[in-house]
């Protein structure tokens, strides 16, 4: 009895141990796969692509603002008269006509003065969780204090600006007619953000798509936003910017600024706002709206071409050698990310 109880007992454990080995093999198999290249068959058709089957939102058509203070806020936004010497205003550095951006590597702020890192766009800020390269502040308001103050930009300050600003009767009319308090710095403030507000671009050929337009996009197109998705982009570059709602560290697959040379202090990013180390070389995702116009790319405006810059974000936050057909159909996604602005194509 007992031998054939032990026979009994020594089977199971037997096929208890064939079980758990397959399970073992199992396993490692599916982590090699997710460790490789993402297969991706050359000759394989573009699979449909459903309204779930991604992490962006599309930009809402209608946005609902105080026109009063848009029309005074565009005038303050062109304003030189907000920089020390009358010469710097907001649009000197957000071309609307460059996608808001500056198509300079550097803007050049008041004397001259070179910047230290690439000017973002302007369109859409107000969908970003934070602002600035290095996510310093969080609302537009607190935003304009930056330019204001920086020697590089304007080299001013908020008592000189209302001071100038009062002397001309086009701005305190308009000031007492819209706020209660009039003319003053936080009112200055809060009409320039209301204007930037309105620098929103809806109606992109991907935004068409994602309300259920399957037309919008072409086959290329959608095979391109399937290997965006199929390589890892979407995991930093999703919401309703797609981008410009997370940190992330530039270089997580090789060290870019060792091989790039000649690093700044601007190149530590998020380490000079909380002095944190695991913050160094971090940065606020850039938004992909509209990307295919605002040349060129990253903080430090080293990538020259759209093509140039989907290859580094390839090896260097993906840790993969793109294909030249991978960086194509990607970059003719990107280029339906171009949205709309007071209803014309940007």
């Amino acid at each position: 009895m007992k031998k054939l109880y032990s026979s009994q007992r020594t089977r199971w454990l037997y096929i208890i141990s064939i079980i758990f080995l397959c399970l073992m093999t199992i396993g490692l198999w599916r982590s090699s796969q997710l460790l490789e290249k993402p297969k991706i068959d050359e000759e394989q058709k573009p699979i449909a692509i459903t309204l779930s089957s991604g992490a962006i939102e599309p930009i809402p058509l209608v946005r609902k603002l105080d026109e009063r203070k848009v029309d005074l806020g565009r005038n303050l936004f062109n304003e030189p008269k907000l920089s020390k010497d009358n010469t710097i205003s907001c649009a000197s550095c957000h071309h609307l006509d460059a996608g808001g951006a500056d198509p300079k590597r550097f803007s050049l702020g008041i004397n001259d003065a070179v910047g230290v890192v690439n000017t973002p766009t302007v369109f859409n800020s107000e969908f970003n969780f934070k602002m600035h390269w290095s996510g310093v502040v969080t609302t537009l308001e607190e935003q304009i204090d930056k330019p204001v103050y920086s020697e590089r930009v304007m080299a001013s300050s908020w008592p000189e600006i209302v001071s100038k600003l009062q002397k001309l009767p086009e701005y305190t009319s308009v000031f007492a007619k819209i706020y209660p308090d009039g003319l003053n710095s936080d009112n200055i403030k809060n009409a320039i953000a209301t204007y930037e507000r309105s620098l929103y671009t809806p109606n992109a050929r991907f935004d068409r798509f994602l309300r259920g337009e399957q037309n919008a996009l072409t086959e290329e197109e959608k095979e391109g936003y399937r290997r965006f998705k199929a390589y890892g982009c979407v995991s930093c570059h999703q919401g309703i910017n797609i981008g410009a709602n997370l940190f992330q560290n530039f270089g997580l697959f090789g060290n870019y600024f060792e091989d790039r040379g000649n690093i700044t202090k601007a190149d530590l990013g998020r380490f000079n706002v909380t002095g944190n180390e695991e913050d160094r070389y971090k940065f606020r995702v850039s938004s992909l709206r509209n990307i295919e116009k605002t040349p060129p790319y990253f903080h430090d405006g080293t990538a020259e071409t759209l093509e140039e810059a989907v290859m580094l974000m390839g090896k260097y936050q993906l840790g993969r050698q793109l294909s030249d057909q991978d960086i194509e159909l990607i970059v003719k996604f990107l280029k339906t990310l171009t949205g709309e602005y007071q209803g014309k194509p940007l």
